[in-house]
């Protein structure tokens, strides 16, 4: 069925209508207009109200969120990815610093294309939840909260006095290990069996008297993977080579003949000592920025205990019974499940 709207001068009278049936009709006088208002006006005064629309509004916004909500994980919906000048200037310094020649626009369109994907497929695996109960981004996430909780700490700098201060309660962080110069003679358990460290007191018995520079030594012990001789070594040096335990008896030899029998990771040695340094702690003045390099260091750790003692606070950690009455690392002891 089709409508069609008239109109007619002011004043004059309505022409008559007709229906599809033929039948007369003409616009409602003032009675019918009265009898529609007396039972239709109180709906048109409420549609009329300011306060419906508002309620309406928020119905629809509401079940608007109720639809999306249903639809997925609301925490990522933007459908817009807008690189920056930065981003730009990030892509093209990484690509620098990889020993290239500056990209050409063809690279550079897939250096963007690149990190739109990878923003895609981050947004969309959001979207899916894959974030959840993955240990990879759990760890990753973890680092990231510990490193601004390091950023906080390296924003001061320390007071004056605090940092030599701090120095001496700590001093023992910054003793110099003593130091060796020394000749060695190997004798080797693969060679000679279980007889190596008898073999190595015979020589050291022969060796009496002799010069440090006698050259029939060497004839008498066996070939040694590495040096013969070390100069000026750090006892934490060869302790690394050597093992710790040959490394604080050569420290503590008196200089000037050969000892042993001496065993290290190797086999037997006798050894020669031609100079000793004493360990010692430097002066303040000496290692001032090593000094404030490890107070930054102690800050950083400070601030993140002390936030992650903040964080654990606000929650209840409920472990089985068997373990819940251990304190985590100092922390108060979990609730048992049960």
């Amino acid at each position: 069925m089709s409508f069609q709207v008239r109109s007619w001068p002011v004043g004059a009278s309505a022409p008559e209508t007709s229906t599809e049936a033929g039948v007369a009709a003409r616009p409602p006088d003032a009675a019918v207009l009265a009898a529609a208002s007396s039972t239709g006006g109180w709906s048109g005064r409420w549609l009329r109200e300011p306060l419906v629309h508002f309620v309406a509004i928020g119905a629809l916004f509401f079940a608007a969120s109720q639809l999306l909500s249903a639809n997925g994980d609301p925490r990522d919906r933007s459908a817009r990815i807008a690189l920056t000048e930065d981003d730009l200037r990030q892509m093209s310094v990484a690509w620098l610093a990889q020993g290239r020649p500056a990209p050409t626009p063809e690279q550079m369109r897939s250096l963007v294309e690149s990190r739109v994907r990878e923003e895609v497929l981050y947004r969309e695996a959001l979207a899916l939840g894959l974030d959840r109960d993955d240990a990879v981004v759990k760890r990753r996430l973890a680092q990231k909260m510990e490193f601004l909780a390091e950023d906080v700490s390296s924003l001061r700098e320390p007071a004056p006095g605090e940092l030599h201060s701090w120095f001496e309660q700590h001093s023992g962080r910054f003793a110099l290990s003593p130091r060796a110069s020394f000749r060695h003679l190997y004798f080797s358990p693969d060679r000679r069996g279980p007889r190596a460290s008898d073999d190595a007191a015979r020589v050291l018995a022969a060796l009496a008297g002799k010069p440090a520079d006698w050259p029939g030594a060497a004839m008498l012990a066996d070939p040694f993977m590495f040096q013969d001789h070390y100069g000026d070594r750090p006892a934490d040096q060869l302790a690394s080579v050597f093992g710790p335990a040959f490394a604080r008896a050569v420290v503590e030899l008196a200089p000037g003949a050969w000892r042993g029998p001496i065993e290290s990771g190797y086999g037997w040695h006798l050894v020669r000592v031609d100079s000793i340094t004493a360990g010692r702690i430097p002066a303040f003045e000496e290692i001032e920025a090593d000094v404030k390099a490890e107070w930054v260091a102690a800050q950083r750790a400070l601030a993140k205990r002390t936030a992650f003692e903040a964080m654990r606070a606000r929650y209840d950690v409920v472990l089985p019974a068997a373990v819940a009455s251990t304190p985590l690392a100092g922390l108060p002891a979990a609730r048992p499940n049960r």
